[in-house]
């Protein structure tokens, strides 16, 4: 059973603005999203979701407007990066592992390397979290000795290594076969349980029913509307999201 949302607000996106030279790729953006709470952007390719989402970890710095995380204000020359990275972790379709370091090594280095923690503890809350991914046993192997979707939960544990209030997922199951894609939205899905902020750039619509808690559809940069799943599936009111629906459902 997923932990009741607290009404805290960990993200505020206000009118966000990002453009890559003359082109305008995010035209406005504002949402706001609570602690414990599950967010799926959805949308056709070209519409914006991996910029917003990349935006939100400060990867990809905004034109104007502003973006708070957990009270850091991103949209500032004095922002503190290493305290947005132990704040917000992050997961990308491609799964950015070091090929010659094992499952484990992976998963250990930034503790160690950029937060300087104890190299014993991180190791032990290493193990604990790939067990968490079910990668007990394979601790020691390399990349390129996993599947994509083992691959794919590595990169989890490494992101939750860093101990994060938020995870943002973008298309993480993309790269992956039809028979991996399960493993790795069973593991967010458990954590959006256990209670963790999630926010997904996803086209899996079937994962964003069951696990969203608020889902934002968006088009050319703009949100064009945004509900509860049942609300945005079964009743879209935006003949553009009736459209995206019509074509992938």
């Amino acid at each position: 059973m997923k932990t009741p949302l607290t009404g805290a607000t960990m993200i505020t996106l206000r009118d966000v603005h990002k453009s890559f030279g003359n082109f305008e790729v995010l035209k406005g953006v504002s949402l706001e999203i609570s602690k414990r709470e599950v967010v799926c952007i959805i949308g056709p390719s070209g519409s914006g979701k991996s910029t917003l989402i990349r935006c939100i970890n400060a990867l990809t710095p905004i034109s104007s407007g502003s973006i708070l995380v957990d009270g850091l204000e991103l949209n500032d020359g004095h922002l503190d990066k290493l305290a947005l990275r132990r704040r917000v972790g992050m997961v990308f379709q491609q799964y950015n592992l070091f090929p010659h370091k094992t499952a484990i090594e992976n998963v250990c280095m930034a503790p160690v390397h950029v937060l300087k923690q104890d190299p014993a503890d991180v190791y032990k809350r290493g193990l604990s979290l790939l067990k968490k991914v079910r990668l007990e046993g394979k601790e020691n192997c390399y990349p390129g000795q996993l599947s994509g979707g083992q691959q794919q939960r590595v990169a989890i544990a490494r992101s939750l290594a860093m101990s994060p209030q938020v995870m943002l997922f973008d298309e993480v199951t993309a790269a992956l076969d039809p028979e991996t894609v399960k493993e790795v939205l069973v593991t967010i899905k458990e954590l959006a349980e256990e209670g963790m902020t999630c926010v997904l750039v996803t086209h899996e619509m079937g994962f964003a029913r069951e696990v969203a808690d608020h889902v934002y559809f968006t088009d050319r940069g703009l949100i064009v509307e945004h509900g509860t799943p049942t609300e945005l599936f079964s009743a879209p009111k935006d003949p553009r999201t009736r459209q995206f629906l019509n074509q992938i459902l």
